[in-house]
C-alpha cells in the first residue's frame, strides 16, 4: 500500500468545513492506504498560541479524529512535535529551498497581507517544513485542499533538488490527492466567506464538537434569502447563503445538488433548515459525543499520541539520519 501523510493544525475546534475537506477522506483513505496523520502543532506556533490552550487543543483534536474513525491500531496519529525528525529535515530543506520560490506562495501573501514584515520567520519558511513533514515518512501520496497545492509542488520541487544537488535519487515525487467533489463550504452568517474556524464569530460554523440542539440553533439562525428552493442549480447562481446551505445538505447525504433539489424544491427555508439540521446532526452529533466521551481521559489520548510519535519515529528516523549523511553531517 502506499504511504499517505497529511496533518491538520491544533488550533481551534475543527469545523463542518475540516470535516467534508479534510477528515472524512482521510476516514476513507485507510482503507487501501498506510497512513501517518499528524497534528502539526510547530505549524501552529507560526502565530503565537497561549501555550495551555495549543496543549489542550493537541488533545482536543486527537479526541476528534479518534471519534471521527481514525484508526489507531492500524494506522498512525501524533504530535509533530513529538518527533524529532520534522525540524531536523525542516532545516536541511530551508537551505535547499530558494527565496525565489517562497516569494511565490500565495497563501503566506494572503495570511501576512500588508503587515508581512511583523510576520515570523516561521511563517514564511513554512513550506519547507511541510516538506520535511512528508519527505521524513517517504510518503508518495498527500491528500490536500486546492490552497495547499501550491505548497505540495514546492515539495516535489525540494525532493527534486535535493537529489539533483547531491547525486542520488533519494526523496520520491509525491502525488496530491484532491477529493474529486470536495464540498466547498461557506460561512453560515455570508454566503461569499469560507467557513473558518478562527471566524469570531461560532454563530459562522459547525464546529465538531456542537450537540444537536448548538447544531439546530446555528442552521436556523443561517442566513438565507426570501426565495424558496429552485428546481435546478443554476437557480442558486446567485444565491450565496442559499447555495451553501443546499451545498452542506448534499455532501453530507451524499448526494449530488440536484438530487437535494429534486426533494426539496420549491420549499422555503423553515422546512429546508430543518431537513438539513437533521442531516448535519446524523452526522456531525456522534462525533461531538464520542469526543466528549474521550476527553474524560487525557492521560489515555495523551498515551495514544506518544504511542503514535514512537511508531512514526521509527520509520522517519532512518530516513532523516540517511539524509543527513548525505548532506555531510558528521554522525
Amino acid at each position: 500500500m502506499q504511504r499517505i501523510f497529511s496533518g491538520i493544525q491544533p488550533s481551534g475546534i475543527p469545523q463542518l468545513g475540516n470535516y467534508l475537506g479534510a477528515i472524512r477522506n482521510w476516514v476513507s483513505l485507510q482503507a487501501d492506504h498506510e497512513c501517518v496523520f499528524c497534528l502539526v502543532d510547530m505549524h501552529a506556533i507560526t502565530t503565537w498560541q497561549a501555550p495551555d490552550k495549543l496543549r489542550n487543543q493537541t488533545l482536543t483534536q486527537a479526541a476528534i479524529l479518534l471519534a471521527a474513525g481514525i484508526d489507531t491500531d492500524k494506522h498512525i496519529l501524533f504530535n509533530q512535535s513529538a518527533v524529532s525528525a520534522h525540524a531536523r529535515l525542516a532545516w536541511i530543506f530551508n537551505c535547499v529551498t530558494r527565496l525565489g520560490w517562497l516569494n511565490r506562495m500565495t497563501q503566506f501573501k494572503d495570511k501576512a497581507g500588508k503587515d508581512r514584515e511583523n510576520h515570523s520567520a516561521g511563517l514564511y519558511v513554512y513550506p519547507s517544513l511541510m516538506a520535511a513533514d512528508i519527505l521524513a515518512y517517504k510518503a508518495t501520496r498527500v491528500p490536500v485542499g486546492e490552497d495547499q497545492k501550491q505548497h505540495l509542488e514546492l515539495t516535489n520541487d525540494v525532493a527534486q533538488k535535493f537529489n539533483h544537488d547531491y547525486g542520488v535519487e533519494f526523496f520520491p515525487q509525491v502525488e496530491a490527492l484532491i477529493p474529486p467533489a470536495a464540498a466547498r463550504v461557506m460561512s453560515l452568517r455570508d454566503g461569499t466567506k469560507k467557513m473558518s474556524k478562527s471566524d469570531p464569530s461560532a454563530q459562522s460554523r459547525i464546529e465538531l464538537t456542537d450537540d444537536a440542539d448548538t447544531i439546530a440553533l446555528k442552521i436556523r439562525r443561517a442566513k438565507t434569502d426570501t426565495g424558496v428552493l429552485p428546481e435546478e442549480a443554476g437557480g442558486l447562481a446567485d444565491r450565496p447563503e442559499a447555495k451553501n446551505l443546499v451545498t452542506i445538505y448534499a455532501a453530507l447525504a451524499d448526494m449530488s445538488v440536484e438530487d437535494v433539489l429534486a426533494r426539496h424544491q420549491g420549499e422555503g427555508f423553515g422546512p429546508f433548515k430543518q431537513a438539513l439540521t437533521e442531516v448535519v446532526v446524523n452526522a456531525i452529533a456522534p462525533i461531538a459525543l464520542e469526543t466528549t466521551r474521550l476527553m474524560q481521559d487525557e492521560t489515555h489520548l495523551a498515551s495514544v499520541l506518544r504511542s503514535g510519535a514512537l511508531r512514526a519515529q521509527a520509520i522517519a528516523e532512518p530516513i532523516v539520519t540517511e539524509a543527513e549523511k548525505i548532506v555531510g553531517f558528521l554522525k
